[in-house]
């Protein structure tokens, strides 16, 4: 039987990444800062950009490298870095320190075959990239409790020997009230009691166990936290270690029900939507950074990401991460700085390029181009943004493409499908997680364009409209069927015959795509939104006008939508910002303080979402969105989710 578990921590080694820096290159590292200035510095340690970052997790190891070119259209997208004729190679470095990307240099060696197209592709810090990987995955992971047991008196002459082994050297004396069993040496006359499992026991060292259900009820229906107490009785304290326990349970049931059985399930094609909705967190400083000194921190508002994504057909939502790093401490940052002087890297050779604060200011070297004044003035900054909330901000391009990656895992999928607004992190992530799918076709991403100017009036006059101009579009083409969908997939059908996402450039020797930026009004309008357009990035040309109509049917951000609103109405930490009482500014009163807290109960709240929450769709029936995506036959409930039933 399964044993008690516990959240896991970075001391669990669930993930290794392999250090890319040798300690050769270390201790050249340590000289030459000394000796060059910083862009000299940099300079030298550019070989970080290609270099691919290993790691292993489950007792397999992953390569990733994602610096390469992100235009779908073009020759060299998902392409490595390579040799052409002479010196020349695929890409160049261009661009500031701070901002720096790749551009791709034409195609010397094969001039008719496909086009280079002068890309920009901003960079990314590989091994950043795993070091968010290996983040995500260890947040939403726990571990079995393996405590050691000493079942023998000092001088026992049997001390060597314990009941799993050798249950005959042992006496039963009977359980104790955590229903756990307790075993005696027949030598020493030890009795030790030892952890109940989860049959035994679902609430071991759970006081006031009889409050998780109504506890978890008033989480999921935006009870406030002060509120939540006052009605169950207990402090805060209680408070978070409940929300912390009831995290745990829904990590356990989601390895059961979601991982579990995805692992064996595999589809023809996946649509993802993909979604970022941001927060402020609380602006309230950290115990002690009060008084005069630091009048004025509180004017300032920390805006945090959430990066969800969802089945775009059933709604099942996938993932929904927290862009923010808990766990990151002002000493690891200052080790990480003062071993690989990243404060003199390029962003694409940081290990914490991923922080909104990559580095701790370090004094400036002897060579160094970098002022005093400008020093202090970013050591001031640093400091003061310590004095909030422990932990660090996550670049949300970090967050996402750590995001795909484990979905990519999680879900086996033939051909991808991806629908975003016009998000560049959202987008080039997805390119650079998938850019072997893309280059082969089996993958596309569609751009879902709202107008969010409009009234409610307006988006129900759009929908009365659309449903209108469909019925009466296929009256005169002859159609019997007043099926907006099958009609709307008519009226696409029709379009494609003329209409293309892309546009055609022909030269003397040979012609190719790019995108056009040429988006189509979606025929069918939804009463909240009214109507949509749509685009597709990549290249569609080598399908006909019913396949492209059959995708772009399905394009919509109803999926991620729905979550997110169910979000802001459902959890008081992340509902949206009230009015002030003089009108004079927004008020995040309710809002959490330290983010950990908003993904414990994102978590908590797509578990319910997605195994307790039926809805029911045009077809008429009333399913999860579990059950729409097929890893489960039955609706749950929150019991069966705290008490693993």
């Amino acid at each position: 039987m399964a044993k008690l578990q516990r959240l896991a921590t970075k001391e669990d080694g669930i993930v290794v990444i392999h250090n890319p820096v040798s300690e050769e290159e270390l201790k050249d590292r340590k000289e030459q800062y000394q000796l060059l200035s910083d862009k000299q510095f940099a300079f030298r340690y550019n070989h970080m950009l290609f270099h691919p970052i290993e790691f292993t997790w489950n007792g397999i190891t992953h390569k990733i490298q994602y610096n390469f070119c992100t235009n779908p259209f073009c020759k060299w997208c998902g392409q490595e870095q390579a040799a052409l004729k002479g010196k020349s190679k695929r890409y160049k470095l261009s661009g500031t320190k701070s901002k720096k990307s790749l551009v791709c240099n034409p195609d010397t060696i094969h001039h008719d075959r496909g086009m280079t197209l002068n890309c920009n592709s901003i960079t990314v810090s590989n091994w950043s990239v795993a070091e968010e990987i290996s983040r995500l995955i260890r947040i939403n992971q726990t571990q079995e409790i393996e405590p050691e047991y000493n079942f023998h008196k000092d001088g026992c002459t049997e001390r060597h020997l314990t009941p799993f082994e050798t249950p005959d050297r042992f006496y039963k004396q009977g359980k104790t009230l955590n229903n756990s069993q307790r075993w005696q040496c027949k030598v020493c006359k030890k009795k030790t009691s030892i952890l109940p499992n989860k049959r035994q026991s679902t609430t071991y060292r759970q006081k006031r166990n009889d409050i998780l259900p109504m506890f978890a009820k008033l989480l999921l229906n935006k009870m406030p936290i002060s509120r939540t107490c006052d009605i169950l009785e207990i402090g805060i304290g209680t408070y978070y270690q409940k929300l912390e326990w009831l995290y745990r349970c829904c990590l356990e049931f989601l390895e059961k029900y979601e991982t579990t059985s995805l692992a064996n399930m595999s589809f023809k094609e996946m649509w993802l939507n993909t979604d970022k909705m941001h927060y402020n967190l609380n602006n309230v400083r950290k115990k002690g950074q009060g008084g005069q000194k630091y009048f004025g921190l509180e004017d300032s508002q920390v805006q945090t990401y959430v990066v969800v994504s969802a089945d775009a057909l059933s709604r099942y939502v996938f993932r929904s991460d927290v862009a923010y790093d808990w766990e990151m401490t002002v000493e690891d940052l200052k080790y990480d700085t003062v071993i690989y002087k990243e404060d003199h890297l390029n962003d694409f050779s940081k290990k914490n390029n991923r922080l909104d604060f990559s580095y701790y200011p370090q004094e400036p070297s002897p060579k160094d181009t970098q002022k005093p004044h400008e020093y202090r003035t970013e050591l001031n900054n640093f400091n003061k943004r310590m004095q909030y909330v422990d932990g660090l901000h996550v670049n949300p391009t970090y967050t996402t493409i750590a995001h795909y990656w484990l979905i990519k895992q999680l879900v086996k999928a033939s051909e991808w499908r991806m629908i975003s607004d016009n998000d560049s992190s959202v987008i080039i992530a997805f390119f650079r997680v998938f850019s072997k799918e893309v280059r082969t076709y089996d993958a596309h991403h569609f751009l879902c364009l709202l107008d969010k100017n409009k009234s409610r009036k307006q988006c129900l006059e759009e929908f009365d409209d659309a449903k209108a101009d469909l019925l009466d579009w296929g009256f005169h083409r002859g159609y019997e069927t007043k099926n907006l969908r099958k009609l709307a997939y008519l009226s696409l059908k029709e379009l494609f015959e003329t209409h293309h996402f892309h546009s055609e450039i022909k030269t003397p020797k040979q012609s190719f795509n790019v995108w056009a930026k040429n988006p189509i009004t979606h025929p069918l309008a939804s009463r909240d939104k009214g109507f949509h357009r749509v685009d597709c990035t990549t290249d569609l040309s080598s399908l006909e006008p019913k396949d492209i109509a059959k995708m772009v049917i399905n394009v919509n951000d109803n999926a991620t939508n729905s979550f997110i609103q169910q979000i802001r109405r459902s959890l008081s930490i992340l509902e949206r910002p009230l009015m002030t009482a003089r009108g004079d500014g927004k008020s995040y009163i309710y809002a959490n303080f330290n983010p950990r807290y908003a993904q414990y109960a994102l978590t908590i709240l797509r578990t319910y979402y997605n195994f307790c929450k039926p809805y029911k769709s045009a077809d008429g029936k009333k399913l999860t969105p579990a059950q729409r995506l097929g890893i489960t036959d039955k609706v749950f409930d929150l019991k069966d989710i705290i008490y693993q039933r």
